[in-house]
């Protein structure tokens, strides 16, 4: 039971991270692209390469933190247009070659070691410490100092902790999801806003009852702590938020016109290169936005945010549903959260334990997105639409 104990730790851990959150923030920006709108961008990475760039050099170089967030942000709306004047014409395989082409010249510049002056800059492969620029962004931090833990009360308290507890803890939560489900596809009798507000309470409810069996603690300000946490997330609130309004709005049916039909929106009147350029502007602003966050825990590695992190943003997109407001972020939590769970579960009971060794520890990390990549094709074979999507959303030709 402690072995559980601990990946559950990690995989708590993992789901409440800054990076985690970063992710989805980016995922919230390539659903407006891929999602509502039908573009098949493969180099939303270099959207999150520019805004951590323009970020970091800024910092590091001495300027102001709002000046380097501010540039970041410009330099992915002016990569938007020089993309998209030339590319958004181009539809399915053509256009996600030129994005995906788009996104590896940034990364290759970014660990440039040609030009000193460039090398200087961005620091080549090795890129830049995260020390050089989080300081300013850790300073804003209003949290007291030292460490905190999520839910100070937690099975540590009751029993001893005993297995016991921890097992009907977890029933306890089996069933507040099971009721939450029914509640949410309306076979307990609720509707409107007393389903809406119970949904919501469901879900508080089973938060504190998960924290309180899988506590979480870190520093309140500090690499990975509390203050990067509530910020990152703080902004994926704010995103979906704005996602929300925009996709109501009646931009955001057009959205939707073009990706079905570009001919018939044309019939129409509407300026569709307009609507994809704007899309695609909004959608790499939020992937800066997540750049900038991915970073600041870390370190600018231009091959951290290479075609791979593309790839897991589709496949976090794709596992919550395309064209919902709430798809990117469940996908990115199950699809990192999994991960680490894989990780563990195969380091513990695969990798040199009591159980068996089939495994190293290199060859377990390799091991988990086997598994993550056969768990997506059977995804998109049997409910392609996510696990919040609709099948209606996604009958449109990219």
């Amino acid at each position: 039971m402690d072995d559980i104990q601990q990946i559950l730790q990690s995989m708590m851990r993992e789901a409440v991270s800054p990076t985690t959150a970063a992710v989805a923030l980016a995922v919230i920006g390539l659903n407006i692209h891929f999602g509502y709108t039908g573009l098949l961008n493969i180099g939303q990475s270099a959207f999150m390469l520019f805004g951590a760039y323009g970020f970091a050099i800024m910092v590091d170089q001495g300027h102001s933190m709002w000046l380097g967030v501010v540039v970041g942000l410009l330099l992915a709306f002016v990569f938007a247009l020089v993309l998209g004047v030339p590319t958004l014409k181009l539809r399915g395989d053509y256009l996600a070659i030129v994005t995906i082409s788009a996104a590896e010249i940034v990364r290759y510049v970014g660990r440039s070691v040609g030009y000193e002056w460039l090398f200087n800059l961005t620091g080549g492969a090795q890129g830049i410490p995260g020390s050089h620029y989080r300081g300013p962004f850790a300073d804003l931090s209003f949290f007291p100092s030292g460490d905190t833990t999520l839910l100070a009360f937690n099975y540590h308290d009751v029993a001893g902790g005993s297995t016991l507890v921890r097992l009907v803890g977890w029933l306890i939560v089996i069933g507040l999801i099971w009721l939450t489900v029914r509640i949410g596809r309306g076979r307990m009798g609720l509707a409107g806003a007393a389903r809406t507000a119970t949904i919501a309470a469901l879900v508080v409810v089973t938060a504190l009852v998960i924290f309180f069996l899988v506590p979480v603690g870190a520093q309140n300000t500090g690499v990975n702590g509390w203050w990067f946490t509530f910020v990152a997330w703080l902004l994926v609130a704010a995103g979906l938020v704005v996602v929300l309004g925009l996709t109501r709005s009646p931009w955001g049916r057009a959205l939707r016109g073009v990706r079905e039909d570009e001919d018939a929106m044309r019939s129409l009147g509407k300026n569709v290169f307009a609507i994809k350029m704007q899309a695609l502007v909004i959608g790499g602003l939020f992937g800066a936005a997540g750049g900038m966050m991915y970073v600041l825990p870390t370190a600018v590695q231009p091959d951290a945010l290479g075609r791979n992190m593309t790839f897991f943003c589709y496949t976090s997109l794709l596992l919550g549903g395309a064209a919902t407001i709430w798809g990117p972020v469940l996908g990115s939590l199950i699809f990192w959260v999994g991960r680490v769970a894989i990780i563990g579960i195969s380091n513990t009971y695969l990798s040199s334990s009591d159980y068996i060794d089939v495994m190293n520890g290199q060859q377990t990390s390799q091991f988990a997105f086997i598994v993550i990549g056969v768990a997506l094709m059977l995804l998109v074979i049997f409910r392609p639409q996510g696990i919040l999507g609709d099948k209606r959303e996604l009958r449109f030709n990219v």
